[in-house]
């Protein structure tokens, strides 16, 4: 009977996700599956969604308990096989809201700040010490488990976890599953599917680096239609789409990256530009999108609560989420290729080793293995290598505690740069670690 924890068990409708899939695959079915949060409400809530799932759609029935709180920590971890991380620090309020509105007082803007950006670098540095903790907890009670990492930063978080602790790490994120699919349905291509297509690079800017079908690369015709309902949509008047910017990489750089323009928006130097504020609604860019996001959430979860809570009758189809294939895979020696968040190790030659990477990695009883991609296109590399930059600096400073580093870390992100001098950058960090207080470490 295999031990699944999932860190972060408030997160209901995501443990549903997740753990509703461990429940539809076979192997995993009688697992103890042991939920983990501090929040005592919202633990609750999500055992008793689980509890009703259980009943309606596992016929071996898994073994569900609640540990609420840092002193169960460690029973809620002890022995398992795999740990699943759906946490988020400091949550909307007061964490998300001080990473948008004391840039704002800068003139900086962003659209999710989940990632990069002061707001991403702030979130890795909130998140990490608590992830360490995780880290001792596992490396004393279960130090064999694979640890399934889905919070963002992504890159931070998991380059952390595989640099300095000994937890076997993984990072995954949803959006290399949809990248191809989702490009060719919004450019009226959708019938061609099934596709072949390969990815890599690092996680929210891996590169589609093909994509083709029955042997014939799809490419041209993808940018053919991409650049005109670009140059159609850019107009007066136009009609706007939800996947402008990445077109616009697309039509500079040569290829298309995984994550969405919203989130593209905020990584490069090119868009939200106080010297040129029209291309913010040219270019459909949602500022402040995150935050509009968590509101609307919150409003709804009152009716999500009792849909999923209180629904005796609940039900649940198997999802895309890596989690239950590659706890399968393991668990069966039954071998499945994901995309998934590594050390580099020379996995791309042409981004430096001891950064994390977003590669095609191979599944089976040896846990999670990156597969050889390969030298990116130069210019793709140049972009990651403005994110890695940050990434490195961002873990050195959680590792070290300097707040120089902190500053180093800003300094280096694209959007940031591009729009603060130095000083000023230095007074907003020094803002943010104030605001953030306690949330975050203290800095030397």
């Amino acid at each position: 009977m295999a031990k699944i924890t999932f860190m972060g068990a408030g997160s209901t409708v995501f443990a549903k996700n997740v753990l509703g899939d461990c429940m539809l695959t076979p192997c995993l079915q009688n697992a103890h599956i042991a939920l983990y949060d501090i929040d005592g409400k919202r633990l609750q809530e999500s055992k008793m969604m689980l509890d009703n799932l259980n009943a309606c759609c596992n016929k071996k029935r898994a073994k569900i308990t609640a540990h609420l709180g840092d002193k169960n920590r460690r029973a809620a971890l002890r022995d398992a096989d795999f740990v699943v991380n759906a946490i988020q620090v400091g949550g909307y309020e007061p964490s998300t809201v001080i990473d948008f509105e004391i840039p704002k007082k800068y003139g900086l803007r962003q659209t999710i700040a989940d990632t990069l950006g002061i707001g991403g670098i702030m979130r890795g540095l909130r998140t990490i010490p608590v992830m360490k903790a995780f880290a001792d907890d596992i490396e004393a009670v279960c130090p064999n488990a694979w640890f399934l990492n889905y919070t963002n930063p992504m890159s931070l978080l998991s380059g952390y976890m595989q640099r300095h602790t000994a937890v076997k790490t993984v990072g995954l994120c949803h959006s290399v599953q949809v990248c191809a699919k989702g490009l060719l349905e919004n450019l009226g291509l959708g019938d061609l599917q099934p596709v072949q297509w390969k990815i890599a690079g690092i996680n929210h800017m891996a590169w589609l680096l093909e994509i083709a079908k029955d042997g014939k690369d799809l490419y041209p015709e993808i940018k053919k239609r991409a650049f005109a309902m670009n140059d159609a949509a850019r107009k007066k008047n136009g009609k706007k789409h939800w996947d402008m910017v990445r077109y616009e990489i697309m039509r500079a750089f040569g290829y298309y990256n995984t994550e969405s323009s919203e989130h593209t928006a905020e990584y490069h130097p090119y868009f939200i530009k106080s010297t040129h504020p029209e291309l913010i609604a040219e270019l459909n860019i949602p500022l402040d999108e995150y935050p509009r996001r968590c509101i609307d959430q919150i409003a709804a979860w009152e009716k999500q609560r009792n849909e999923l809570v209180h629904n005796k009758k609940l039900k649940h189809e198997r999802t895309h989420e890596y989690g239950s294939y590659i706890m399968e895979a393991i668990t069966t020696d039954r071998p499945i290729e994901i995309g998934g968040n590594v050390l580099n190790r020379g996995i791309i030659p042409n981004l430096p080793a001891n950064a994390c990477v977003e590669v095609p990695c191979l599944v089976n009883r040896n846990g999670v293995q990156g597969c050889y991609v390969g030298e990116l296109p130069e210019q793709l590399a140049a972009l990651n290598r403005t994110h890695i930059n940050v990434h490195l600096l961002t873990i050195e400073a959680a590792a070290t505690l300097k707040k120089e580093t902190v500053y180093h870390a800003a300094m280096m992100d694209p959007h940031t740069r591009a729009e603060l001098t130095l000083d000023q950058i230095r007074h907003l960090v020094d803002d943010l670690i104030a605001a953030h207080g306690k949330m975050l470490p203290k800095f030397r």
